[in-house]
């Protein structure tokens, strides 16, 4: 008898429950993490948070939307980062379903699942799971946006016309790779010879008046910042080591892709041939104008975003890697065929579940057995709350005013700014990029200046004391790590900038 699994038939009969319950338990798979194993935000989640609270129109960190989502998250949920983490999944879930949709007008709905499970796994490895910031909100965005430019170029849906243009604005708030990535949509409409006709009509001028009032006001201050346009060119004797970064680059985003490109290898007919006959997923014949859309999409996007950031030296690819990525799924099963066979169920599931798990495992054993090692730190082991809560406490009770700036360490200082007043934050190293507060403004209003003490006497660093004369430093103030292991506790030099009477 014919043995067909519960998973095979809820993708045949319910691909929409398949598509909930996958996406769902991947949100909460890192939701429960950073709950659990943070004691500190990742990476620059506490930088976006600082640049966040100022509601700056632009920033060297690029478009402002991100930011602003992140501080009205953060405030919503109590000054706590679980708000920033729940956004951070929201994204997450409305970029998967988005793509479904998107897949199901194209490979049908049972195919369009599998769509959804490849992709998943290209973006658990190649994406952030919790750290939110423009590369994630640029995700749901750009499902958005090809979805709605398929509609106008393969379906001739101009009543779209209008959502595609608020979309295309706010992806330009989002991402300085928003202008690549329209670029690209342009040039597909262009070469289309059955749909060049389409921006002819007067629908695209309306749409591109829409996206020129959304991103107005971060293009005005692109212009007054002097940062319109490109990063100085490479010499001729650095194109080698160019080049070579592109090549990394493009390693990173094949790496990012294992996970597919293994299922879809195990699932092929190359590995022996079984006598039992595989469960077979059909869909309607993909018509050759999608196929294209599809192939482009999934391959001009990661091209273009690691070639700029290889000639220009970046260490990421613009736009992020589950932007650039986010069709690869869906080319993988259009490539495929009409019919799926699925061969090999169950070493499937496990791949497909390890391929999932795998960057959640990575995270926890990093933060477990990483500071046993005493090769380095875990940053998100750092106890963010203890250090904004001391240093705002210890300002507050010596000054009688509450905590309006920080500076120092930009990693420390970052931190402190989560405090429950939001300090500005203030770097003294590279000040710049804080615009909205001057070394004048910080010595008149008064705050903490912090940095990593090397000794017990809380000495501070040479271009600290140079910057602020006259600093008396209090005694180094110790914090325990997550897991402590072979690390030395955080010693915390800082001292108190009082504020000068009116």
């Amino acid at each position: 008898m014919r043995f067909t699994s519960l998973i095979i038939e809820l993708i045949r009969a319910r691909p929409r429950l398949v598509v909930w319950i996958v996406v769902l338990c991947q949100a909460s798979l890192w939701l429960l993490v950073p709950l659990v194993f943070y004691r500190g935000p990742p990476s620059e989640l506490a930088t976006v948070l600082a640049f966040g609270r100022e509601y700056q129109v632009g920033t060297d960190l690029g478009p402002p939307l991100a930011f602003w989502l992140a501080d009205i998250a953060f405030r919503a949920a109590g000054n706590h980062m679980f708000g920033v983490y729940v956004l951070a999944q929201i994204c997450s879930v409305t970029t998967f379903w988005i793509l479904y949709h998107f897949a199901r007008t194209i490979v049908g709905g049972q195919q369009a699942v599998l769509a959804v499970l490849l992709t998943i796994t290209i973006t658990a490895f190649g994406s952030p799971g919790a750290e939110f910031g423009p590369a994630v909100l640029a995700r749901p965005l750009w499902a958005l946006l090809l979805m709605h430019s398929w509609q106008l170029i393969g379906q001739n849906r101009r009543n779209v016309w209008f959502a595609w243009s608020i979309e295309a604005g706010l992806l330009l708030l989002t991402t300085s790779a928003g202008i690549v990535l329209l670029l690209l949509i342009a040039a597909f409409a262009v070469a289309t010879e059955r749909r060049r006709h389409t921006l002819l009509s007067i629908d695209p001028l309306f749409a591109l008046l829409v996206i020129v009032v959304l991103a107005l006001p971060y293009l005005i201050w692109v212009i007054r910042a002097e940062a319109l346009g490109l990063p100085p060119l490479p010499g001729v004797a650095d194109l080698g080591a160019r080049a070579l970064n592109w090549f990394w680059l493009l390693v990173g985003l094949g790496l990012a892709m294992l996970g597919m490109l293994l299922l879809v290898l195990l699932n092929s007919g190359w590995f022996g041939r079984r006598t039992e006959e595989a469960p077979i997923i059909y869909r309607p014949p993909v018509e050759p104008l999608a196929r294209d859309f599809v192939y482009f999409f999934a391959i001009a996007p990661a091209l273009a975003g690691s070639l700029v950031s290889g000639l220009f030296g970046l260490d990421r690819v613009v736009g992020g890697s589950g932007v650039v990525l986010l069709m690869s799924g869906l080319a993988a099963i259009v490539a495929t065929g009409d019919l799926i066979q699925l061969r090999r169920q169950r070493l499937l599931r496990l791949i497909w579940a390890a391929a999932v798990v795998a960057p959640a495992l990575s995270v926890i054993l990093a933060t477990l057995f990483v500071p046993w090692t005493g090769s380095g730190e875990v940053a998100t082991s750092l106890p963010a709350s203890s250090i904004a809560r001391f240093f705002g406490d210890s300002f507050e009770r010596r000054t009688n005013q509450p905590l309006r700036a920080i500076t120092g360490d930009a990693q420390l200082a970052s931190l402190v700014a989560l405090d429950a007043v939001r300090p500005h934050l203030y770097l003294e190293a590279t000040p710049e990029r804080t615009p909205w507060l001057t070394l004048a403004r910080f010595n008149e209003t008064g705050g903490v200046v912090v940095w990593r003490a090397s000794d017990t006497a809380g000495t501070p660093p040479a271009e600290i004391a140079q910057k602020f004369p006259g600093l008396v430093p209090e005694v180094p103030r110790a914090f325990e790590w997550l897991v402590t292991g072979r690390q030395p506790s955080l010693r915390i030099g800082w001292a108190i900038m009082r504020p000068k009477g009116p």
